[in-house]
């Protein structure tokens, strides 16, 4: 999907403040300042980070960056929370073929043990009514599904904010009935293989309450 797509996903973001966990090396964050957004960029990498300042100033572009853990940083609270969450980019794997031979359950398991980490200090750090997007580049439902459903089970804080059909022209046959984004590889065919496919990917978009 497009690495634009996540920032989509909050809608007008003119003059509202967003958060962005796992930040670097700053493509959604540019996405947000872009649209108008006042953002707070948050990463643990130190050199990722000076990454991310090169390439805001290479687009002329301005965010405040802190260079901490996602999962533990305290501040806000923000009109909007993006986490784009690190994972085992198993939805990447028509352009990786390599990721099965490099991740294993264990991979899967610590992994989804931070995302659910990183979207419970979003809860904190979104302010009420405003949105938080969990978003991550797998298929696996450990790293998607199951995460957002059991946040929702579990903290009476939030609320799912589905996407309505038509929201988004061109990505209606990829939001699920419960309202989430949801791609698979096989979504887009073509005649010509080296035209064909999507990365698999799934995003959901959250009310604080």
């Amino acid at each position: 999907m497009p690495p634009a797509l996540p920032a989509r996903l909050f809608g007008d973001l003119t003059g509202r403040t967003v958060a962005d966990l796992c930040a670097a090396p700053g493509g959604k964050t540019a996405q947000l300042a872009l649209a108008g957004a006042t953002v707070t960029a948050i990463d643990r990498a130190e050199s990722r980070m000076a990454r991310l300042a090169e390439n805001l100033g290479r687009l002329g572009l301005t965010a405040t960056q802190v260079v901490a853990a996602a999962e533990d940083w305290q501040g806000g609270p923000f009109d909007a929370v993006l986490v784009d969450a690190p994972c085992t980019a198993t939805g990447t794997i028509r352009r990786h073929p390599d990721i099965p031979w490099r991740k294993a359950p264990a991979d899967l398991a610590a992994l989804a043990a931070l995302q659910r980490r990183l979207l419970d200090n979003a809860v904190t750090l979104a302010r009420p009514g405003g949105t938080i997007v969990f978003c991550t580049c797998s298929l696996e439902p450990e790293e998607g599904e199951d995460i957002v459903d059991a946040m929702l089970e579990e903290d009476r804080r939030i609320a799912r904010k589905p996407l309505a059909v038509g929201e988004f022209p061109g990505l209606d046959g990829f939001v699920t009935q419960d309202g989430d984004l949801r791609t698979l590889p096989c979504q887009w065919p073509h005649t010509d293989p080296r035209l064909a496919g999507l990365d698999g990917f799934y995003a959901a978009r959250l009310l604080r309450l």
